[in-house]
Parts: C-alpha cells; sequence; structure tokens
C-alpha cells in the first residue's frame, strides 16, 4: 500500500517498544488483494461534512521484476447543508523493483464526472539518484525529481526495513505520480511496533509484528504545512489492516474487511 504526501535528518531512535525481538530476515512485500470499509472518522469533528462512507480495494502483485498496483476508491460524502456527492478514482502503477522505473495512471471522478486524468512514466539515474517524470496527461511535460527519490512500493518496503532497524522517523522525497508537479517531500514517523497478535481476525496476519506509522507529505515549495496526511497499520509484509486518511476538512478511517494473498514472484 501506497499511501500520498517538514522534511526531518533520519535519525535511528530506539522504538519505546524496542525490546521486542527483531525480525531476522530480509522484508518482502506480500502479493495480495485487501478491501477496505471506509468512514468518517468521529474522533475528528468536520464544520464542513455530516457523513462520509465508501470502500477501497487495493491489489499489488509481484511481477519478478517489478510490482503492479491497482486501486480503486469510491467514497459517498454529505455536507454539513446536506448536499451529497460522490468522490473516485483509479490507480494502477508499475514499478521496476531497482526503483528506477514506474509507470502511472490515476483518474479521478467527481459524482460520475471525470476531474482529472494523470498519465505518465518516470525514471531514476541509479548513478545520480536524480531522475524525471514525463507525463503525457493532462498535458506534456517533464519534471525533474529530487536526489534520493522513491517511488511507492520502494518507499514501503524501505520504510518497514527502517522501522525493524528500530528507527523513529523516516523522511524522504517520494513521486507516486498523483500530482501533476512531481515528487513529494514526505516525513513518516514511526510511532510503535507491535507484537504478533495471535487473535486477529486475519490468520494469515497473526504471526507477523507490525508498525503504526504516521506520514506527512509536503509541496516543497509550500508553507511548511503538510497537504495531506495518512496514518497505517503496516505488518512486516507491506499489507496494511488500518487506515486514517486526513484530507484537511474531514478525516476517514479505513478497516480491513477482506484478504487474500496472491501468486507472485520469480517462480
Amino acid at each position: 500500500m501506497h499511501p500520498r504526501r517538514i522534511l526531518f535528518a533520519l535519525a535511528a531512535i530506539p522504538l519505546a517498544t524496542a525490546a521486542l525481538p527483531l525480525p531476522a530476515e530480509a522484508v518482502s512485500l506480500a502479493s495480495h488483494r485487501a478491501a477496505y470499509r471506509l468512514a468518517l472518522d468521529a474522533s475528528r469533528p468536520s464544520q464542513e461534512v455530516e457523513s462520509a462512507a465508501g470502500a477501497m480495494l487495493y491489489e499489488v502483485v509481484d511481477r519478478c521484476e517489478g510490482w503492479t498496483v491497482e486501486q480503486r476508491f469510491t467514497l459517498h460524502v454529505v455536507s454539513r447543508s446536506g448536499q451529497p456527492y460522490e468522490m473516485s478514482s483509479d490507480y494502477v502503477t508499475w514499478e521496476e523493483k531497482d526503483g528506477t522505473r514506474f509507470r502511472f495512471r490515476l483518474r479521478q471522478a467527481s459524482d460520475g464526472s471525470v476531474v482529472q486524468l494523470i498519465v505518465g512514466e518516470a525514471r531514476i539515474d541509479p548513478a545520480t539518484g536524480t531522475g524525471e517524470a514525463r507525463y503525457t496527461s493532462p498535458g506534456q511535460q517533464t519534471v525533474p525529481l529530487p536526489r534520493g527519490t522513491l517511488f511507492p512500493m520502494l518507499h514501503t518496503l524501505r520504510l518497514i526495513e527502517a522501522a525493524q532497524r528500530g528507527a523513529r522517523v523516516f523522511p524522504v522525497p517520494v513521486f507516486d505520480g498523483t500530482e501533476e508537479d512531481g515528487a513529494r517531500d514526505t516525513n513518516t514517523v514511526i510511532i510503535s511496533r507491535l507484537a504478533p497478535d495471535a487473535a486477529h481476525a486475519q490468520p494469515r496476519l497473526r504471526p507477523l509484528a507490525s508498525f503504526r506509522v504516521r506520514i506527512a507529505f509536503f509541496d516543497p515549495a509550500g508553507s511548511g504545512q503538510p497537504d495531506y496526511e495518512v496514518g497505517i497499520r503496516y505488518f512486516a509484509n507491506g499489507v496494511a489492516d488500518e487506515l486514517r486518511m486526513d484530507f484537511g476538512d474531514f478525516a476517514v478511517r479505513g478497516e480491513l474487511v477482506e484478504y487474500e494473498e496472491l501468486p507472485g514472484g520469480c517462480n
């Protein structure tokens, strides 16, 4: 799962729960399909939104040389004035595992009408760590990517590795193809590490440690305030079972309701 959008120096400060044994094996992101139920976050009162409910379907597959991701999102919102509207998006990507190439397509709609279509590809030069994103929609343009930029799946992998080492923060530029102006600075705070939960609703996740994180996304030319924030509980295989998406005017929580592991890898 990949999230969106200050920058602090990376510090390997031990977690409060670091006494738990850290996994010795390398991180391997699971090919899987996950369905989430979305609802308005009642702990975050909104002056603009009365209710919100929807669903998100997320699928990632390890294609040996790269990962493919498909994400579909629908949210039905009712404003305080009683006006209903629907937000939806379809997001498809392909990402090479060495972090050098990325293809993306994002289609966003409001009440059934397309309001945004972003399509293109990006590359990172392994020698310099810098790169560029080439857009073909909504218009043709090329945008530079700063040194150290990660694409979404590699960001998730590196974040989990940092959490397993006991790091508390993980700042890095991320490019996910959801904006027309290139990468966003991100800062991830790794809040806690949780031991395996033998009572978890998903049996496949019960033996795995997990990490609660909060990711803030920043416009490099902005005011220093985050554009967007998301809270996630990641398991050691990259699966997320809890989400909290803060859109500014309101926030939405996501709960994992269906989970299926998919075939993937080089075998």
